[in-house]
């Protein structure tokens, strides 16, 4: 409720006569509202993007994610070199019997090698002409060549 002791009046009357109280009571909450509206209108205030916000736990590390397929249809399969070929001799009671009476060396090669890339690797490694290359894959799954 508004006190009329505290509200400033015209010089032309008195309070209650001459209708200056009265007018200046219906102009002034006019006077607010556009004083109101004109303070919001200067004063800009700048809008917060939800897009950013703050994690739960600040130190918690965000990992990139899995791609959603693979960024290669077809993995690039290794290129096998004659080391790669060729991994070790075999050395078994057997193996060295094959050696003294067929003059046969025995070899650990590589599943997916061919008997054509045995013999090249067997010529360029150990410097001999290689006749024949018998091969046959051990039930532990490598590849035994008879070269």
């Amino acid at each position: 409720m508004v006190k009329y002791s505290c509200l400033p009046f015209h010089e032309d009357g008195p309070r209650g006569e001459g209708g200056s109280l009265g007018l200046l009571l219906k102009l002034k909450p006019k006077e607010s509202q556009k004083r109101g509206a004109e303070s919001h209108s200067l004063v800009t205030h700048k809008k917060r993007s939800a897009h950013h916000l703050p994690s739960p736990n600040p130190r918690q590390c965000i990992s990139e994610g899995s791609p959603y397929y693979p960024q290669k249809s077809v993995p690039r399969r290794k290129q096998l070199d004659h080391y790669a070929i060729i991994m070790f001799p075999l050395t078994t009671e057997s193996a060295m019997k094959k050696i003294e009476d067929n003059s046969t060396l025995v070899f650990i090669v590589d599943v997916s090698t061919s008997r054509h890339h045995i013999k090249q690797a067997e010529k360029k490694l150990c410097d001999t002409d290689v006749a024949k290359v018998n091969t046959l894959i051990r039930p532990d799954g490598e590849k035994k060549a008879y070269v």
